[in-house]
Order: structure tokens, then C-alpha cells, then sequence
């Protein structure tokens, strides 16, 4: 802003010395004409008039110099923030590997849940809770489909993603669940699908061997949270190569 009102004063001062310029000029050439300037007179004003100019061709150096620092300046800040721009870009690219920003997308849902009431069964308790590396498994052949996202019942999967069975619940990110388990992943949903459900898959193993009730269908649009902890290094740090 200041630049800008230098500027404008600059342009303000040289106009008005224009204008008194031109007026000077024409008294000074008008009284000569009809001879009522004694020469004496007429140099000194041919003398102030030089130092008027002087002074004008000094304002217009010097008010191209504030247009070149301006010009500078002007061209810095874009150049900054091209570079604040791609950082912010880098930054949100890896919050989303990371899975710290809610994502959506096509995709599959996968719901999964114990055998029906009525089915009997040798165990008493909820079946997939008890059989959880099932899940880890629907996980792992999700993430070889090239799953971008995955989320179970909400929570959001990520590299330090624990699940694990703590009494009478299944605790997937320390947070208690139970279910019916619904898994979600973004990406193609077809190889997502073919991943799963395939002849001796694991979704026919789900249902076959388990009896468990697995329901799952591609989506257009699938919403998935982000991860909501927060991870903490106390023994890793950055290596920085030299």
C-alpha cells in the first residue's frame, strides 16, 4: 500500500509542476515578445526555469525507480505464493495418504455380520468378533486391490490401525465396536469386488465355513471419516541423509 501511494503522489507532484511549468513558460514568452522583460530577467528566469526541469527529469528518475521496486516486490509475492500455494497442495496430498482428511469417492461396502439367530452353531458369542483376523484379512486383500481409503464401522484404517479383542467388544483405533461390521473402501470398485469375492475367496470362506451373513455391493459415492487419534513418535525420528 504504500508503494502504491508514493506512487500516486509522485504522479500528483509531476502533474501539478507540469501545469506551472507551462504557465511560467508562457509569461516569460509573452512579456519578451512584447519586450517588457529587461534581459536580466528574462535569464533569471531562463535559469529557474532549467532548475524547474532539473527538478521534473529528478521526480521522474526517481519515480521509476518506486515503479521498478514495485515491479520487484509485486513479482516476490507471486513467486511466494506459488510456493505457499504448491506446499499447501503437498501438505493436503500427504494429510490424505495419512488419512487425516475425510475422503470420498466410488468404492465397495462390505457388511458382515454374526449367522442368523436361528442357524445353529458351535460357539456361543459373536462369531466374527471372535474370528477377527477375517477382517484383517478383507483389509489386507483390499489394500492389494489398490484401496486409496478403508473405514470399519466409521474408523478410519490407517498404518497403525490396531484391531483386537478386549473383553466383550472388538476395539478397532482403541474404540470399542460390535456388529455388524461395515467396511467401506474407495477405489475401483470392480477390483475392490473381485478381490473379495471370488471362487475359495474370503468372502466365500466368510460365508461357507463361518456362516456368517456378508452383504456387499458397489457404490458410485462412498464417504469415508478421517482418523481422528493422534500419532506420536517417542522413538523414531527423521534421518536426514548427508
Amino acid at each position: 500500500m504504500k508503494g502504491i501511494r508514493d506512487k500516486f503522489l509522485l504522479g500528483l507532484m509531476c502533474g501539478v509542476l507540469g501545469i506551472v511549468l507551462a504557465l511560467q513558460f508562457r509569461v516569460v514568452q509573452g512579456n519578451y515578445l512584447e519586450g517588457g522583460i529587461p534581459s536580466q530577467r528574462l535569464l533569471e528566469l531562463r535559469i529557474e526555469l532549467k532548475k524547474a526541469q532539473d527538478e521534473k527529469q529528478s521526480l521522474m528518475k526517481e519515480l521509476d525507480t518506486y515503479r521498478n521496486n514495485l515491479k520487484e516486490i509485486e513479482e516476490a509475492a507471486s513467486e511466494e505464493n506459488e510456493i505457499i500455494k504448491k506446499l499447501n497442495e503437498d501438505l493436503e496430498k500427504y494429510k490424505q495418504m495419512a488419512g487425516f482428511t475425510k475422503v470420498k469417492g466410488p468404492g465397495i461396502e462390505l457388511i458382515i455380520d454374526d449367522p442368523p439367530k436361528d442357524v445353529e452353531f458351535d460357539y456361543d458369542g459373536s462369531v466374527i468378533m471372535a474370528n477377527y483376523d477375517l477382517l484383517l484379512t478383507v483389509i489386507n486383500n483390499l489394500n492389494s486391490a489398490g484401496a486409496e481409503a478403508i473405514s470399519i464401522n466409521e474408523q478410519r484404517i490407517v498404518a497403525n490401525t490396531e484391531i483386537q479383542l478386549a473383553g466383550s467388544s472388538l476395539k478397532i483405533n482403541s474404540v470399542p465396536t460390535a456388529p455388524p461390521y461395515i467396511i467401506r473402501a474407495i477405489g475401483d470398485s470392480d477390483t475392490l469386488k473381485s478381490s473379495l469375492d471370488w471362487r475359495y475367496g474370503i468372502v466365500s470362506k466368510m460365508r461357507d465355513y463361518w456362516n456368517l451373513q456378508v452383504d456387499m455391493r458397489k457404490k458410485d459415492e462412498i464417504l469415508i471419516e478421517r482418523y481422528n487419534d493422534i500419532i506420536k513418535y517417542k522413538y523414531a525420528e527423521t534421518y536426514n541423509e548427508r
